[in-house]
Parts: structure tokens; C-alpha cells; sequence
């Protein structure tokens, strides 16, 4: 077994964390070797990214999409905060090579979205305004029919795995993971009666800025500023990736644990 170690920043403090995994890993004759940008990880039979939920996110760069099949599962662990996504917290980290070896997890298909042909995201993507005196005003086409034109903030496109980060924070539903739709979700939108809508993965969506004088576009964890006309045209990518889950992690308790459902406030 080989594993690809995708790792950006962690605070030094988790080294000895890092350490001790690695060194678990090569004791049960788990080879490991770190993997940066632009690099292939292809052949390996896991990628463990090292970081928080941005770390894994970034990992979706290593998906080749002429050979998406060659793409490991993604195990994350939490060196981070939250780490919703994350399937373990560094202090556990050392017991996953019994579990892999065992078979102790399972894997979870998780939805792409392929944007202008060119690049994916895992969780959304969406255009903000960067300049604060001006509104942005983004068209939405959903397969080629008129949606409306969203004054405000910006507006997300996100898959199941990305409604429970920016789109939840802007007031979208949560979407199980194994949903087959795409939410579509205002940012601070000016006129109140715009809200999410949900639309089928199958759908062709394409978002329109015309003139605009400074814009931020993101897909996942990148940015970077624009301006003038854009055309943006997002859709389902033809193929999924899977992240590990351990023992009985599910996608509610992680809603349970990490966003504190179902726990009683005191007042």
C-alpha cells in the first residue's frame, strides 16, 4: 500500500502529530511520500491531506480528467479547526493505518463541479463584489432559460458537499451528500425575494457579469480578482471522488458534532 501525503501549512506544535503518524504508517509497511502542487498521485492507493478543510479542498488540483480513475481516495486529517470535511482529528491520526489495513471504512462519492471546462470544484463556486460601493450584478441561466439577475453581494454555486460551508453561511439548505443537485445561492442578494433555489446535478448553469468594475471569482479555496464582462459556464463534472470515512462517521453526526445539532441550549 502507498500513500500520497498532501500537506500546506500546520502549525509547529503539530509536528510530533505528523511524526508519529508517518512513522506508525511505515511500521505496518505503508510507504507514504509527500506530494505538492502540480504533482501526480496517481498510482496510490490513498491521499491523506495533512491541514484543514482547506487543505483538502486544494487536493482536488491533482484530479487529472483524462484519467479521473487514477484518483485516490481522499482521507483528511484535521490539523486544522473544524475540519468538517476532515475524517479524523490529528490525535486519532495513528490508528488509521489498522483501520485501512482491516478495511474498517467506507468510501463516499462526492460530486464535482467542471467550471469552464478547465478547472473543479468540490465545494462551490461563486462571484463577489470587491468593489463595496458598487452591487454586482450577476445573470443566471439555468440550461439556457433566464433564472433572474442577482443585485448584491455575488452569488454561489455549490454541490452537496460545499451546502454545509459558504452556501449554509448565506442562508442555503443542506444537501445530503448523495443528493443529484446543485444549489444556487444569493449573497446578501438587495432585493429580499430572491432566496436558494435547487436545481438537478444534470443542469447546465451559466453566470453572466456585464461591465463590472472589480469582481472576485472563487472555486473552492482559490480566488482571484477580475473585471469587465465575464461569461462563466459550470457543470456537473462526468466523474465523482470519494472520501474515507472510519468506525461509524456518517454525514449527520458529522452535522451533529460539528455544527452542534441537537444540543440543548441553556439559557
Amino acid at each position: 500500500m502507498e500513500i500520497a501525503l498532501y500537506i500546506r501549512h500546520i502549525d509547529e506544535s503539530a509536528r510530533p502529530y505528523l511524526g508519529t503518524l508517518q512513522e506508525t504508517l511505515h511500521q505496518r509497511g505503508i510507504a507514504t511520500h509527500e506530494v505538492a502542487d502540480g504533482d501526480s498521485v496517481d498510482g496510490c492507493d490513498f491521499l491523506f491531506t495533512i491541514g484543514g478543510d482547506g487543505t483538502l479542498l486544494s487536493s482536488v488540483q491533482f484530479v487529472h480528467s483524462s484519467d479521473p480513475s487514477a484518483f485516490p481516495p481522499i482521507l483528511g486529517i484535521n490539523f486544522g479547526h473544524l475540519g468538517f470535511l476532515t475524517t479524523v482529528g490529528k490525535e486519532s491520526a495513528a490508528g488509521l493505518a489498522d483501520d485501512l489495513l482491516a478495511g474498517r471504512y467506507s468510501l463516499e462519492e462526492r460530486t464535482l463541479l467542471h467550471v469552464d471546462n478547465q478547472s473543479y470544484a468540490l465545494n462551490e463556486v461563486f462571484l463577489h463584489r470587491s468593489d463595496a460601493s458598487t452591487l454586482l450584478r450577476t445573470e443566471v441561466e439555468v440550461d439556457g432559460a433566464y433564472v433572474a439577475t442577482y443585485a448584491g453581494d455575488g452569488v454561489i454555486v455549490a454541490t452537496p458537499t460545499g451546502s454545509t460551508a459558504y452556501s449554509l453561511s448565506c442562508g442555503g439548505p443542506i444537501l445530503t451528500p448523495d443528493s443529484r443537485c446543485m444549489v444556487i445561492t444569493p449573497i446578501s442578494a438587495h432585493t429580499l425575494t430572491l432566496r436558494p433555489i435547487i436545481v438537478p446535478d444534470t443542469a447546465h448553469i451559466r453566470m453572466r457579469v456585464n461591465n463590472a468594475s472589480l469582481y472576485t471569482i472563487g472555486i473552492d479555496s482559490r480566488r482571484h480578482i477580475a473585471s469587465g464582462d465575464l461569461s462563466m459556464d459550470i457543470r456537473r463534472a462526468p466523474f465523482t471522488i470519494k472520501l474515507v470515512r472510519t468506525g461509524s462517521q456518517s454525514f449527520f453526526s458529522a452535522i451533529r458534532d460539528k455544527l452542534s445539532w441537537g444540543t440543548e441550549v441553556r439559557m
